[in-house]
């Protein structure tokens, strides 16, 4: 990651920095976060070290998505916990902090969670239809 400045995941990778590690491959990093919005609260970041989820290689992409189904059932055995939101952020506005591709695992309860404001507004068709369209092409170049 030549180009990019060092983040606390790669010092974790690395090992200069200690973690609470859950699971390691090949491919997967995850560990408790050290600044949990509940008990349980996990990272799972991709030895890949990339900022965006959009430059992630399919192959780190899909060994993440092949652990986060067996990292939620742990946590839920551990936590007892049988509501968890999985987070991902893309970019400052989207409020990614750390430059790494990371997914959170939070498990929520009544109190303690991770809390949502959803503000959702309508899709006319014809914006649709072109959103998709641009979409289908982009795809297409694959």
């Amino acid at each position: 990651m030549a180009s990019k400045p060092e983040t606390v995941f790669d010092k974790i990778l690395s090992g200069e920095i200690p973690c609470h590690k859950v699971y390691e491959d090949a491919h997967v990093l995850a560990f408790l976060d050290i600044g949990p919005l509940s008990p349980g609260h996990m990272l799972v970041i991709p030895k890949e070290r990339k900022a965006y989820l959009h430059e992630l290689s399919d192959e780190a992409a899909a060994a993440i998505g092949r652990v986060l189904p067996r990292l939620s059932r742990a946590l839920m055995a551990a936590t007892g916990a049988t509501n968890y939101n999985i987070l991902q952020n893309n970019g400052d506005k989207a409020h990614q902090i750390v430059m790494h591709v990371h997914f959170h695992i939070i498990p929520r309860s009544e109190d303690q969670g991770l809390g949502i404001g959803w503000n959702a507004k309508s899709l006319p068709g014809e914006k649709a239809d072109s959103l998709l369209k641009a979409m289908l092409a982009d795809l297409a170049t694959d």
